[in-house]
């Protein structure tokens, strides 16, 4: 679809929410190829008029060029047409105001076919008008990479504050879930809490949460109207495990002992799901175990300062694997999810392994993300930020953790600094 029409439907989307009536679109939109049976049972299963409205909104831009004037004449024909005038209106208040283009003549020296050396060819070429010649953008402020300012590489953020951040800090487990307290957490928890107010951020945090309250504080965070907000993140510091996944690896542990995936966790706030935050960026920072493996390390010649030692205060938030009996990861049940656009989550240790955490100071991983944002938030994308934190804690202790990240930013993020 072209990009005015997306515009215009954009533009338009409170309008249609508000007036819209999609049941007597379904049968048009199947027969005329704008939607499958199975896309429009998914739309038909959104439980409010409104839901089913937005989200056949926003899925109308994926459906190729012809989806918008289908759409129109759908509208028509259901007695509906004011409101194909609105978008028809919006799209024409869209110019796409081309370039003005004039044609010069340039003269390209003969060659000998024919000719005599003396014979000039003229070939027009369209240039631009000399008062629309391309100017440079402004370089961008030294010590950057990237000018903060350019939209199309770098995401805006310019509410204040500029999200919500939601931590998650589970220190205490039930007996018989076989998880042991997680001393120091508390540590990580009060230092996180002050990074993320200085930049910029709403920040609430929830202790000891059973799986399903951790499920129903994500839903209720992403179905709240994030429209004035610019990003949203979530924290959690729990135990974790590995959990079989489509997309994102590993999952994190209520205080009752039942895991939920990390995949699960992020889809609370994919486009689907939080209309409000999609094209916005959603950060997720996971400190908990992706598994039970110890890792060595292996020996390297390096100039970086000698390793910790293992002291005995340190300890992993690992449990144990078990692969679930079945196959749950069939091939079309991957192809069917949707791609995690504007989406980063950042482990704290690499998926399999053990995450170590100190019970006076803290875990490596927050310890070592909250000293590199405080020294370069300011001035470094996060992704860099992020490089900086695995190299820090690669190389601590005896036994060895690197943290990662799944990134499906489109652009690169910059925190907001006080």
């Amino acid at each position: 679809m072209e990009e005015r029409r997306r515009r215009a439907l954009r533009r338009s989307r409170v309008l249609l929410v508000e007036r819209l009536r999609p049941e007597p679109l379904w049968e048009p939109l199947r027969e005329r190829g704008v939607f499958t049976e199975a896309m429009l049972e998914e739309l038909r299963s959104l439980r409010t008029r409104r839901e089913q409205v937005r989200q056949l909104v926003i899925d109308l831009e994926s459906r190729g060029q012809q989806a918008f004037p289908v759409f129109l004449s759908i509208l028509r024909d259901t007695g509906q047409g004011e409101l194909a005038d609105a978008l028809s209106e919006a799209c024409g208040s869209l110019p796409s105001q081309p370039i003005n283009l004039r044609p010069v003549e340039l003269e390209l020296s003969g060659e000998k076919r024919g000719k005599s050396e003396s014979t000039v060819e003229r070939l027009s070429i369209p240039v631009q008008d000399k008062n629309e010649q391309f100017r440079a953008p402004p370089a961008p402020a030294k010590g950057s990479a990237v000018d903060k300012s350019d939209q199309n590489l770098v995401y805006q953020l310019k509410a204040d504050p500029c999200g919500h951040c939601l931590i998650i800090n589970n220190i205490t487990f039930s007996p018989d879930s076989g998880l042991s307290t997680r001393t120091g957490s508390d540590v990580d928890c009060e230092r996180l809490e002050k990074r993320f107010k200085s930049l910029c951020f709403r920040v609430q945090t929830l202790r000891n949460l059973k799986a399903q309250e951790i499920n129903a504080k994500l839903r209720s965070l992403a179905q709240q109207d994030h429209s004035a907000l610019d990003c949203c993140l979530v924290v959690i510091l729990s135990h974790g495990c590995q959990t079989s996944h489509n997309q994102f690896p590993g999952g994190i542990y209520g205080t009752d002992g039942i895991s939920i995936p990390i995949e699960k966790i992020v889809k609370h706030f994919d486009g689907s799901n939080c209309p409000s935050l999609r094209g916005k960026p959603k950060l997720f920072f996971i400190q908990a175990c992706g598994g039970d493996q110890k890792d060595q390390g292996f020996e390297v010649d390096c100039d970086s300062p000698e390793d910790e030692t293992c002291r005995s205060s340190v300890e992993s938030d690992a449990t144990p694997f078990q692969a679930p009996s079945g196959n749950l990861d069939e091939p079309d049940a991957v192809a069917s999810l949707p791609t995690p656009g504007d989406i980063l989550v950042s482990y704290s240790t690499f998926p399999g392994f053990v995450s170590w955490r100190d019970k006076s100071s803290g875990s490596w991983y927050v310890e070592t993300l909250d000293s590199m944002l405080g020294q370069h938030a300011h001035s470094e994308d996060l992704l860099t930020v992020l490089v900086r934190v695995a190299n820090a804690v690669s190389a601590k202790g005896k036994f060895k953790q690197i943290p990662g990240c799944f990134n499906f930013l489109r652009k690169k993020f910059f925190f907001m600094c006080k």
